[in-house]
Formats: C-alpha cells, structure tokens, sequence
C-alpha cells in the first residue's frame, strides 16, 4: 500500500498511474473535466479530488492528527 501526505500527492499519483489505463467511456465527463482544470488551469477543491478518488475505489482517505506542545 501506498500512503501519500497530502489529498494533493494522490491525487497527482492517481493522474499519473490510473487515469491514463482507464477505458475511454470511464474517463468521459467528470474525470475529463477535473484532468483539464487539474493540469491545465490549476484548479481543483480537495473536496473534489478527494471524491473522485473514493469514487474510483482505489484509495482510501485515512486523516491523522497530532499534538506536540
């Protein structure tokens, strides 16, 4: 398993190593237009990657807090 620091890090992975190996009629629409904003304008909401990411079932989003006085 591959753990990742930020939203921001597996989703840049999830770009790179998925979505390129998905069959076309998966990347239509939602997954298309997020790819453009992500690597063309530079604008996605982690809310958004953080979506797609568990809608493609391939992560899972784990949040750790820590508290060093």
């Amino acid at each position: 398993m591959k753990a990742f620091s930020t939203i921001q890090e597996a989703f840049d992975f999830w770009l790179e190593n998925i979505y390129p190996s998905l069959p076309p009629d998966v990347k239509k629409g939602k997954l298309t237009t997020a790819w453009r904003n992500y690597k063309h304008h530079g604008s996605l909401s982690e809310t958004r990657m953080r979506e797609i990411l568990i809608e493609q079932g391939t992560f899972k989003i784990k949040t750790t807090i820590v508290y060093e006085p």
